[in-house]
């Protein structure tokens, strides 16, 4: 009998410590202004409108979408926008986007159109506030730092909504530790079942959120396929931390997603 018990308080210990463990940062006043807006892909892209291009985060705007959008840093220290950290899949040229200097962002087309890298700058121009838009950090060896830096000092006199997220935990840190007052959110899926070169404890601690209490998250991004696992329901409803859902790639899955209470981000089709 004293066996059993000794285990169930064991168990019980532990679970309460796994619920410590996956608890966010609630009640930041700028999460409500996120709400009610459904968020374009890398831009409202399709055949002859290259993802993460100008003309996609144009037509989001037009059709009044937020927009999610990823940024590395470039070899000169301004931000450019792009998906990848290898030029390939999105311009058919070697390479990588952090030895390009602004300049030689002219230089590389995007799947095959006339539309080129943009500059995260030359995107903040264009919405100026009219529509809200999630950030996601690509940081790149060890780069992390000097990534939040330039980005918020790009966002610092932006008039819009914006919230800042990353799949790397460190960028996240980084956000709560010099930019407390950011809207941040931690990116992350069912690592532990893909096949990613990380480690295997890494992969379990991101797949079950068990950052979080250093991180502090105002949200939580969870890939739509891999959200019904209990640190989503501990992080969400136990704790009341907002969730993003990505990627949305029918209109069925956007209804579950925002009757659930998850942010959309779509991709393939117009809510």
């Amino acid at each position: 009998m004293e066996i059993v018990l000794i285990i169930f308080l064991a168990l019980l210990l532990i679970f309460l410590l796994y619920m410590l463990a996956v608890m966010g940062r609630t009640g930041h006043m700028g999460l409500q202004k996120l709400r009610g807006w459904s968020y374009a892909h890398r831009g409202l892209h399709k055949a002859g409108v290259p993802e993460n291009s100008m003309a996609a985060f144009r037509a989001a705007l037009e059709k009044g979408y937020g927009i999610e959008l990823d940024i590395h840093l470039l070899k000169d220290g301004n931000l450019a926008v792009i998906h990848d950290h290898s030029l390939l899949r999105t311009t058919g040229c070697d390479g990588n986007i952090e030895d390009l200097t602004t300049q030689e962002l002219q230089n590389y087309r995007l799947e095959g159109t006339e539309e080129v890298i943009p500059t995260f700058q030359q995107v903040l121009k264009l919405f100026a506030g009219k529509a809200p838009i999630i950030v996601e950090l690509k940081a790149i060896d060890g780069n992390h730092g000097a990534l939040v830096d330039t980005a918020m000092a790009q966002l610092k006199d932006y008039p819009g909504v914006y919230c800042v997220e990353s799949f790397d935990p460190r960028c996240v840190h980084y956000l709560k530790e010099h930019y407390p007052n950011v809207i941040r959110g931690q990116l992350t899926e069912n690592f532990v079942a893909g096949k990613g070169k990380l480690p295997w404890v890494l992969k379990f601690l991101l797949t079950h959120q068990l950052f979080n209490f250093l991180l502090q998250p105002d949200f939580v991004a969870y890939k739509f396929a891999d959200r019904r696992n209990l640190g989503n329901f501990l992080v969400r409803k136990v704790w009341g931390v907002q969730g993003v859902s990505w990627t949305l790639k029918t209109p069925e899955e956007h209804k579950t997603a925002t009757q659930e209470g998850w942010l959309p981000i779509f991709e393939d089709y117009e809510p």
